[in-house]
């Protein structure tokens, strides 16, 4: 096998020519077998493969540098750089990361997970080789759909100042997630389709060089001032009016074309942008068919393409997505906001039975809550659905635009705590901490299905700003002889006995049911509150537990500082409150990639670990 040649970084470069068509073959293989077992990014990884071969063919790395936008694409890098091995554990606690880590390679020279990052830093790390006084060249891969985020272009902006080479790659494949929408999709699918420029530069260029004597002086002056005809000839010129060196399109599966554009882009002096045009998912069908549904993975099998584990019971997000649908069939104020993740987000069903008055704005979250909040000024009812790991992209708009305004938007927050497998950049465990510093939010978390349903209704009524978070995966539906109706600022007491008092927020009420059985079965009495209201919390509540009861313990998936946890501890303290108080959440550090339960056995939040510092701080 070719790829068995591939071992280290560069390696890529010793093959022969006639090679690289069968070592592409043999990387999409190899990346279907591995991914079809141990899940992952799948369509995104496919659709570059050809494009990270002719990167490293012309590149030396890891002298010179690529930053990979959001860097989930970056599986057939990680082949390249003699990482191979690696994805019998990817994803995995302790094996190889589904993303770019500067930790696990010199090769990789930027660590990524959220999207439009990448031309920024690849704008620092030439300035720093300037600075420096090193060679070397920096390219950024980004894809069309992470150019709808704002930093994007502010970065864009800032690099046509660049006075050395800097290369940005556009790895266009008309998708983000899911399809893109918006100006610049319609820009860049004009671009891809019309080839009036290249084909007048070619006819003019051959007529003229046709004529004796005079004809290559005529094209040569020609080429001197093709800046000006490029912008008589096609629309806009978005990146040439910049200051970007436009180079494309080029497509993204022509190895020999595109190396021959990447080293022309090399002897330019400053910032240019090469457009490659490539199809997520390419080389396996079901993958090029449906992209958004083999982004992101589970173990699925190769020839079916349905996975291995099929889904039994709904998700939370599934939940969200009935009753937000539901509540709007008889209030037309309700509009629902999407930061292009309509499915991830569960507004898919919204989109079709209410198209008007949903919105998609692309890979975009700051816009996604200003546009919301205007949405709201003008009298309607916004809902934002955004991941947790996303929203906090938008913590400025949140605050200025949202709260201190008091508007009626809510945040649907997804992927609130731990996420698994795609590791620190998307643990959703900070939420709490700056959502809760911003003083008249609002913040929900829903113990089973049944409560997020009740919450999402509670919520139409409500009029000011209010999230409402719930965790990945198979929504509990346990409890549900217990549901009181929601009052502003009231936990829900689900067991009163003595002495303990478990505090729990959200799924972490799964969890204390469980550590209150074991409590139990050692002959401790144990109540149980549902906290429901995040902030404002239940100081009536505490205040009552106190009479009967030594020990407070709050649980939360959310990390400690400035958590649920902390501000009721303080309430206690500052109030002289005689009870003791353990808090239970996220230690405060970045979690890897792992498992979920493998997560939480390390962050002490599984339940055998609670059940051991109830026993340690109460007494045997």
């Amino acid at each position: 096998m070719v790829l068995d040649k591939i071992v280290s970084e560069n390696d890529i470069k010793k093959l022969d020519k006639t090679e690289y068509e069968l070592l592409a073959d043999e990387i999409r293989d190899f990346l279907l077998e591995k991914i079809s077992s141990c899940g992952g990014h799948l369509a995104s990884n496919l659709g570059v493969v050809e494009l990270t071969m002719a990167l490293h063919l012309v590149m030396d790395l890891p002298k010179d540098k690529i930053v990979w936008d959001v860097g989930h694409q970056a599986y057939t890098h990680k082949i390249l750089t003699g990482r191979k091995d690696g994805f019998d554990k990817l994803r995995t606690y302790g094996g190889m990361s589904g993303f770019p880590k500067r930790r696990e390679s010199k090769c990789d020279s930027f660590d990524t997970g959220h999207s439009s990052t990448s031309i920024s830093a690849g704008l620092g790390l030439v300035t720093g080789k300037t600075i420096n006084k090193e060679d070397g060249f920096v390219v950024s891969v980004i894809g069309d759909g992470a150019l709808t985020g704002g930093m994007a272009f502010e970065a864009l902006n800032n690099a046509a100042n660049v006075k050395r080479n800097f290369i940005i790659v556009l790895n266009d494949n008309e998708m983000s997630i899911s399809e893109n929408v918006g100006g610049m999709s319609t820009y860049l699918t004009s671009i891809r389709t019309g080839n009036i420029y290249n084909d007048l530069k070619d006819g003019v260029a051959k007529t003229l060089n046709s004529i004796p004597i005079v004809g290559e002086k005529l094209v040569n002056q020609i080429k001197k001032t093709k800046s000006s005809i490029k912008q008589l000839v096609i629309p806009g010129m978005l990146f040439e009016n910049m200051g970007i060196t436009y180079l494309g399109p080029v497509d993204g599966h022509n190895i020999s074309q595109m190396v021959k554009v990447f080293n022309e882009a090399k002897k330019l002096d400053h910032a240019v942008l090469v457009h490659v045009i490539t199809q997520k998912g390419k080389g396996y069908e079901k993958a090029e068919k449906y992209p958004s549904r083999y982004h992101g993975i589970d173990p699925f099998d190769v020839e079916t393409g349905k996975p291995l584990v099929k889904k039994t019971k709904p998700t939370y997000t599934d939940t969200f997505s009935h009753y937000i649908t539901k509540y709007a069939e008889n209030n037309e104020k309700i509009v629902a906001i999407t930061a292009a993740m309509p499915e991830g987000t569960g507004l898919k069903k919204f989109k079709e039975e209410y198209p008007n008055r949903f919105f998609d704005v692309g890979i975009a979250e700051e816009h996604a809550v200003t546009f919301a909040a205007g949405l709201a000024a003008a009298g309607l009812k916004p809902y934002v659905a955004i991941y947790s790991s996303f929203l906090q992209r938008a913590y400025d708009q949140i605050l200025h635009d949202v709260c201190i305004q008091d508007l009626p938007v809510t945040f649907m927050i997804d992927r609130a705590g731990l996420v698994g497998g795609d590791g620190e950049t998307h643990q959703g465990i900070f939420d709490l901490s700056y959502l809760g510093s911003i003083p008249n939010m609002s913040i929900l978390a829903p113990k089973n299905k049944y409560e997020l349903g009740d919450m999402l209704k509670y919520s139409t009524y409500y009029n000011g700003p209010m999230a409402i978070r719930y965790p990945r995966g198979t929504a509990y539906d346990g409890l549900t002889e217990f549901k009181e109706p929601i009052k502003y600022g009231k936990s829900e007491i689900i067991y009163k006995e003595k002495d303990i008092a478990l505090f729990a927020v959200g799924n972490m009420v799964e969890r204390a049911v469980k550590v209150r059985d074991i409590l139990k079965e050692k002959g401790y009495r144990c109540s149980l509150i549902n906290a429901r209201f995040v902030k404002p919390f239940d100081e009536e509540c505490i205040m009552d537990l106190a009479k009967s009861h030594k020990l407070l313990v709050t649980m939360e998936e959310n990390v400690l500082n400035g958590s649920f946890g902390e501000n009721v501890l303080r309430y206690v303290n500052s109030n002289n409150i005689d009870l003791d108080v353990i808090n239970i959440a996220v230690p405060n550090l970045y979690l890897e990639h792992g498992s979920v339960d493998m997560l939480r056995k390390e962050a002490g939040i599984d339940e055998d670990s609670i059940v051991k510092r109830i026993l340690e701080r109460y007494g045997v």
